[in-house]
């Protein structure tokens, strides 16, 4: 959101950080996923932003991407939420050979990796952050994932902190 995510910081003694902002409510939505390499054990992260709520039929498109990415096929690892469950039905029909998929138990964010994605870009990279607007957010934003991407011990983190053996 354009709101910022507000987070403790330091600053000298006596002179409390003041961040200066007003009620704004636009918002991005982000869809990620990190991949494994069986063989090499190498990790990539890949993601999309878009200006709206995420819904089923943005799925397909990124999940196209990475069966792009991915020619002999994938396994996705979803949490319960709706939109993931409206696009595999929808992606079973279309993709039915080279997508596979594996369930997380409902109301379980801390068994998927991907939150820790989303957590660091939040709550670490963007903490305290104010953007000018929505296209500000999306550079700051886009500019974290790449980084996070880049990151191979911190991609793994978010595997050991989801308690998943690589």
């Amino acid at each position: 959101m354009l709101q910022p995510t507000v987070r403790r910081t330091w600053a000298p003694e006596g002179q409390t950080p003041i961040q200066y902002s007003w009620d704004r409510h636009d918002r991005l939505s982000g869809i990620s996923a990190i991949s494994v390499s069986p063989q090499r054990r190498r990790l990539g992260l890949y993601f999309d932003v878009w200006g709206h709520n995420i819904c089923a039929d943005d799925v397909e498109p990124f999940v196209g991407e990475l069966l792009g990415q991915f020619p002999r096929g994938i396994i996705l690892v979803w949490d319960r939420w709706a939109v993931h469950r409206a696009a595999a039905r929808w992606l079973a029909r279309r993709f039915w050979r080279r997508v596979q998929w594996e369930w997380l138990p409902p109301y379980a964010p801390e068994l998927n990796p991907v939150e820790g994605v989303w957590d660091q870009t939040k709550y670490a990279d963007l903490a305290n952050f104010i953007p000018d607007d929505v296209a500000h957010l999306r550079r700051a934003v886009r500019q974290s994932l790449r980084h996070s991407r880049s990151e191979q011990d911190l991609l793994r983190s978010f595997f050991k902190h989801a308690k998943l053996n690589l």
